[in-house]
Protein backbone atom coordinates (compact mmCIF):
# COMPACT_ATOMS: atom_id res chain seq x y z
CA UNK A 1 0.00 0.00 0.00
CA UNK A 2 2.86 2.58 1.01
CA UNK A 3 4.29 1.62 -2.52
CA UNK A 4 1.00 2.33 -3.90
CA UNK A 5 0.93 5.83 -2.32
CA UNK A 6 4.36 6.73 -3.19
CA UNK A 7 4.16 5.58 -6.96
CA UNK A 8 0.93 8.17 -6.32
CA UNK A 9 2.85 10.50 -4.92
CA UNK A 10 5.73 10.34 -7.64
CA UNK A 11 3.57 10.81 -10.78
CA UNK A 12 2.29 13.75 -9.16
CA UNK A 13 5.25 15.42 -8.37
CA UNK A 14 6.14 14.77 -12.02
CA UNK A 15 3.01 16.14 -13.54
CA UNK A 16 3.20 19.23 -11.61
CA UNK A 17 6.78 19.56 -13.09
CA UNK A 18 5.49 18.87 -16.51
CA UNK A 19 2.57 21.48 -15.63
CA UNK A 20 5.05 23.97 -14.32
CA UNK A 21 7.54 23.27 -17.75
CA UNK A 22 4.28 23.93 -20.07
CA UNK A 23 3.46 27.22 -18.25
CA UNK A 24 6.55 28.14 -18.58
CA UNK A 25 6.85 27.52 -22.14
CA UNK A 26 3.85 29.45 -22.83
CA UNK A 27 4.57 32.33 -21.33
CA UNK A 28 8.24 32.22 -23.23
CA UNK A 29 6.36 31.96 -26.46
CA UNK A 30 3.72 34.75 -25.55
CA UNK A 31 6.36 37.05 -25.10
CA UNK A 32 7.92 36.07 -27.74
CA UNK A 33 4.99 36.25 -30.00
CA UNK A 34 4.18 39.87 -28.44
CA UNK A 35 7.52 40.77 -28.91
CA UNK A 36 7.62 40.10 -32.70
CA UNK A 37 4.00 41.78 -32.94
CA UNK A 38 5.39 44.88 -31.64
CA UNK A 39 8.62 44.72 -33.67
CA UNK A 40 6.47 44.02 -36.74
CA UNK A 41 3.65 47.13 -35.95
CA UNK A 42 7.16 49.50 -35.71
CA UNK A 43 8.16 48.51 -38.90
CA UNK A 44 4.93 48.97 -40.36
CA UNK A 45 4.41 52.36 -38.82
CA UNK A 46 8.27 53.50 -40.26
CA UNK A 47 6.66 52.37 -43.96
CA UNK A 48 5.34 55.24 -45.66
CA UNK A 49 3.11 54.72 -49.04
CA UNK A 50 4.37 57.66 -51.82
CA UNK A 51 2.19 58.33 -55.38
CA UNK A 52 4.83 59.01 -57.63
CA UNK A 53 3.55 59.27 -61.22
CA UNK A 54 0.78 57.04 -60.64
CA UNK A 55 2.66 54.11 -59.18
CA UNK A 56 3.03 53.81 -55.72
CA UNK A 57 6.58 53.61 -54.15
CA UNK A 58 7.33 52.59 -50.56
CA UNK A 59 9.85 54.49 -47.99
CA UNK A 60 11.25 53.97 -45.19
CA UNK A 61 10.69 56.95 -42.13
CA UNK A 62 14.20 57.96 -40.62
CA UNK A 63 14.42 59.61 -37.48
CA UNK A 64 14.86 63.31 -38.21
CA UNK A 65 17.39 63.51 -35.67
CA UNK A 66 19.82 61.53 -38.41
CA UNK A 67 19.06 63.16 -41.21
CA UNK A 68 19.22 66.82 -39.68
CA UNK A 69 22.76 67.78 -40.63
CA UNK A 70 21.35 67.00 -44.09
CA UNK A 71 18.37 68.94 -44.16
CA UNK A 72 20.55 71.91 -42.55
CA UNK A 73 22.90 71.96 -45.34
CA UNK A 74 19.58 71.79 -48.05
CA UNK A 75 17.74 74.77 -46.31
CA UNK A 76 20.74 76.60 -46.33
CA UNK A 77 21.49 75.79 -49.93
CA UNK A 78 18.02 76.87 -50.85
CA UNK A 79 17.83 80.07 -49.41
CA UNK A 80 21.28 80.88 -51.29
CA UNK A 81 20.39 79.98 -54.22
CA UNK A 82 16.89 81.76 -53.98
CA UNK A 83 18.89 84.56 -53.03
CA UNK A 84 21.72 84.54 -55.05
CA UNK A 85 20.32 83.39 -58.51
CA UNK A 86 19.45 86.17 -60.54
CA UNK A 87 17.72 86.75 -63.84
CA UNK A 88 18.21 90.48 -65.84
CA UNK A 89 14.39 90.78 -64.92
CA UNK A 90 12.99 92.79 -62.09
CA UNK A 91 10.05 90.73 -61.42
CA UNK A 92 12.01 87.29 -61.57
CA UNK A 93 14.66 88.82 -58.90
CA UNK A 94 11.56 89.62 -56.65
CA UNK A 95 10.42 86.28 -57.21
CA UNK A 96 13.65 84.76 -56.13
CA UNK A 97 14.09 87.30 -53.73
CA UNK A 98 10.70 86.57 -51.73
CA UNK A 99 11.41 82.60 -51.70
CA UNK A 100 14.56 83.27 -50.05
CA UNK A 101 13.01 85.73 -47.08
CA UNK A 102 10.51 82.93 -46.11
CA UNK A 103 13.35 81.16 -44.96
CA UNK A 104 15.33 83.55 -42.94
CA UNK A 105 14.88 86.20 -40.98
CA UNK A 106 15.01 89.94 -40.90
CA UNK A 107 18.69 89.72 -41.60
CA UNK A 108 18.49 88.60 -44.91
CA UNK A 109 15.76 91.64 -45.85
CA UNK A 110 18.37 93.88 -44.64
CA UNK A 111 21.36 92.70 -47.23
CA UNK A 112 18.37 92.50 -49.67
CA UNK A 113 17.79 96.02 -48.67
CA UNK A 114 21.25 97.26 -48.77
CA UNK A 115 21.90 95.49 -52.01
CA UNK A 116 18.62 97.42 -54.02
CA UNK A 117 19.96 100.37 -51.81
CA UNK A 118 23.39 100.32 -53.84
CA UNK A 119 21.62 99.69 -56.82
CA UNK A 120 22.72 95.86 -57.96
CA UNK A 121 20.04 94.58 -58.90
CA UNK A 122 19.51 97.46 -61.01
CA UNK A 123 22.90 96.87 -62.55
CA UNK A 124 22.15 93.58 -63.25
CA UNK A 125 19.05 94.70 -65.06
CA UNK A 126 21.00 96.99 -67.13
CA UNK A 127 24.11 95.63 -67.92
CA UNK A 128 21.99 92.10 -68.84
CA UNK A 129 24.11 90.00 -66.48
CA UNK A 130 22.54 86.37 -64.99
CA UNK A 131 24.13 85.32 -61.93
CA UNK A 132 24.20 82.01 -60.75
CA UNK A 133 25.61 79.81 -57.47
CA UNK A 134 27.21 76.84 -56.58
CA UNK A 135 27.09 76.13 -53.01
CA UNK A 136 31.26 74.72 -52.50
CA UNK A 137 30.64 73.22 -48.70
CA UNK A 138 28.59 74.07 -45.93
CA UNK A 139 30.15 74.24 -42.08
CA UNK A 140 27.88 73.41 -39.03
CA UNK A 141 28.59 74.11 -35.84
CA UNK A 142 27.06 73.45 -32.31
CA UNK A 143 24.73 70.36 -31.27
CA UNK A 144 21.43 71.64 -30.56
CA UNK A 145 19.53 74.75 -32.10
CA UNK A 146 20.13 76.99 -32.89
CA UNK A 147 23.22 75.83 -35.28
CA UNK A 148 25.96 78.09 -36.79
CA UNK A 149 26.91 77.86 -40.66
CA UNK A 150 29.45 79.60 -42.75
CA UNK A 151 28.84 78.64 -46.29
CA UNK A 152 31.52 79.06 -48.69
CA UNK A 153 29.86 79.10 -52.59
CA UNK A 154 31.09 80.78 -55.79
CA UNK A 155 29.35 83.13 -58.18
CA UNK A 156 29.03 83.18 -62.12
CA UNK A 157 28.20 86.36 -63.16
CA UNK A 158 27.47 86.34 -67.19
CA UNK A 159 27.67 89.01 -69.14
CA UNK A 160 27.65 89.92 -72.94
CA UNK A 161 31.80 91.24 -72.64
CA UNK A 162 32.89 88.32 -70.29
CA UNK A 163 32.36 85.89 -67.02
CA UNK A 164 33.32 86.64 -63.48
CA UNK A 165 33.69 84.84 -60.61
CA UNK A 166 33.60 85.35 -57.25
CA UNK A 167 33.99 84.23 -54.13
CA UNK A 168 30.83 84.60 -51.88
CA UNK A 169 31.15 82.94 -47.74
CA UNK A 170 28.10 84.03 -45.14
CA UNK A 171 27.91 82.99 -41.84
CA UNK A 172 24.65 82.44 -39.55
CA UNK A 173 22.33 80.48 -37.59
CA UNK A 174 20.02 78.52 -38.05
CA UNK A 175 16.63 77.49 -35.69
CA UNK A 176 13.94 74.91 -35.59
CA UNK A 177 10.35 76.57 -36.58
CA UNK A 178 9.17 72.68 -35.39
CA UNK A 179 6.58 73.07 -38.30
CA UNK A 180 6.81 72.61 -41.82
CA UNK A 181 4.85 75.03 -44.62
CA UNK A 182 4.36 75.01 -48.41
CA UNK A 183 7.13 77.67 -48.25
CA UNK A 184 9.34 76.42 -45.79
CA UNK A 185 9.56 72.82 -45.96
CA UNK A 186 12.17 72.15 -43.54
CA UNK A 187 10.37 74.14 -40.84
CA UNK A 188 13.87 76.05 -40.77
CA UNK A 189 14.88 79.44 -40.41
CA UNK A 190 18.17 81.18 -41.09
CA UNK A 191 18.77 84.28 -38.57
CA UNK A 192 21.41 86.55 -38.02
CA UNK A 193 22.38 86.36 -41.58
CA UNK A 194 25.52 88.19 -43.10
CA UNK A 195 27.99 88.17 -46.12
CA UNK A 196 31.37 87.85 -44.81
CA UNK A 197 33.30 88.13 -48.55
CA UNK A 198 32.20 88.44 -51.97
CA UNK A 199 35.15 89.43 -53.91
CA UNK A 200 35.75 88.44 -57.71
CA UNK A 201 38.59 85.88 -58.34
CA UNK A 202 38.38 85.00 -62.31
CA UNK A 203 37.54 87.22 -64.84
CA UNK A 204 36.89 85.59 -68.55
CA UNK A 205 36.80 88.34 -71.54
CA UNK A 206 34.55 86.74 -74.48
Amino acid sequence: MFTHLKNIDTAFKHIKQFSLFLIIGNVITMCFCIYKSSQVVNEAQNRIHILYNGKVLEAIASDRQHNLPVELRDHIKTFHQYFFDLSPDDKAILANVSKALYLADESAKRQYDNLQEAGYYNNLISANISQEIKIDSTELEGKQFPYTFTCYATEKLVRSSGTVYRKLVTQGEVRDLENQTDNNPHGFLIQHWQILANRDTVIQAH
